[in-house]
């Protein structure tokens, strides 16, 4: 299952730093690709605001 980030999104860029499989999309809030994304996490654990969940 792919994360999902939302609305509480400021596009820091930390999550895109932590990213291994370079699954999120850069816009005036982020996105994941569920297509890319493998459920590692490490993006959840990356987010300053806490934007980041399970899909």
């Amino acid at each position: 299952m792919a994360h999902k980030i939302s609305e509480d999104c400021v596009a820091c860029g930390s999550c895109m730093d932590e990213c291994p499989v370079e699954a999120i999309v850069v816009g005036d809030i982020y996105t994941i690709d569920p297509e890319q994304c493998t459920d590692c996490g490490t993006c959840v654990d990356s987010c300053p605001t806490g934007a980041i969940t399970p899909a």
